[in-house]
């Protein structure tokens, strides 16, 4: 091993530090204090209620990262954090406390590999319900951003009424309903989420074209008569038993004809590539029971399973891709031989 190599393993090793500097400081809202002013370390930590040393070190290691900028003892945000790390402007990325809270998980990856499961426990309470809140506002964020790109490639004709499965904030059915097709929505989702659901479609303006509707999509009915049933982001937080269950709900929830849309990281046959795939399973692996990424010939078996035919893939501009089937129309099930 020469050194280069050594280096690159080291780097690797700890790579955490960098990213631990950041989300403190997202935590902390120092982005945010600084908006476009200057401030000495004294006054930041005044303000948020830290430890001076400390948030001086703190900032310090900021700068050597390059999202804080140092000029005669004064701090300030650089160009990039100025733009995306303020909450309010426009570009602001919303969802890293969600991150923040992926640290706890993800520190138990020794014990989940050990145990093939999650070790962590998802806290209740206040604790929970800021966790919750976090999650739907890191896929809000993402959601809003690319939920308009991914549906531009399915076909809309003659769709009426869209079911999004585990819809969260309801990023997709704001998009479905605004394509222009006259399209009404309706969010499945867990009674803790559903308000959540609610005031982020209230701020769209959208409260008369998406319905609500509260239950576990594991445990009970989709309702019928959607002519799609779009999940995304929903399958990998599933066991393979659990998301062939799903799919049967699913396509017994479209109308003849209607289609099944599965939305998510796709895995290549061995499970190498895509990187963001491979790292998103060990995700799942230290957030859920039995959560993965799957390839698409496993998606594809649960649709054939539930009936679903003319299956397809669609690459959208992001990482996630759509598997799509539909459900057959009256009069084209297989003909069956005859005594």
């Amino acid at each position: 091993m020469n050194g280069h190599e050594a280096e690159t393993i080291r780097e690797i090793a700890t790579a955490f530090q960098k990213s631990r500097i950041f989300l403190t400081a997202y935590e902390l809202g120092i982005f945010t204090f600084l908006g476009d002013t200057a401030q000495r370390s004294e006054e930041i930590a005044e303000r948020l209620g830290t430890d001076p040393r400390a948030t001086d070190r703190l900032l310090n290691a900021l700068c050597a990262i390059g999202l804080v900028e140092k000029s005669d003892n004064t701090f300030s945000n650089t160009p990039a954090a100025a733009r995306f790390l303020v909450a309010g402007t426009s570009d602001y990325l919303a969802g890293f406390m969600h991150t923040v809270h992926l640290w706890d998980t993800w520190s138990t990856l020794t014990g989940a590999v050990r145990e093939g499961t999650t070790v962590a426990g998802r806290r209740t309470g206040t604790a929970g319900d800021r966790w919750l809140s976090a999650f739907i506002a890191a896929m809000h964020d993402r959601g809003m951003k690319q939920a308009p790109a991914s549906i531009a490639g399915l076909d809309l004709t003659g769709v009426n009424r869209v079911l999004d499965v585990g819809g969260g904030s309801g990023a997709y059915a704001v998009a479905f309903v605004r394509s222009g097709q006259g399209i009404r929505a309706t969010v499945v989702d867990l009674p803790s989420v559903i308000p959540l659901t609610r005031s982020y479609v209230d701020k769209e303006g959208l409260l008369d074209r998406i319905e609500f509707r509260e239950g576990d999509y594991k445990r009970d009915s989709l309702g019928s008569g959607y002519d799609i049933a779009f999940l995304s982001a929903v399958v990998h937080s599933n066991s393979d038993a659990e998301n062939r269950a799903l799919l049967v709900k699913c396509a017994a929830s479209v109308l003849p004809g209607g289609q099944v849309v599965v939305q998510d990281f796709i895995m290549d046959p061995d499970r190498t590539s895509p990187a963001h795939g491979t790292f998103f399973a060990l995700n799942m692996l230290v957030g859920t029971a039995g959560g993965d990424t799957y390839t698409e010939a496993e998606i594809r078996g649960w649709m054939e399973e539930a009936g679903l035919v003319e299956i397809k893939r669609i690459n959208t501009p992001f990482q996630a891709t759509q598997i799509v089937g539909r459900r057959r129309k009256t009069g084209d099930e297989p003909s069956r031989g005859r005594n």
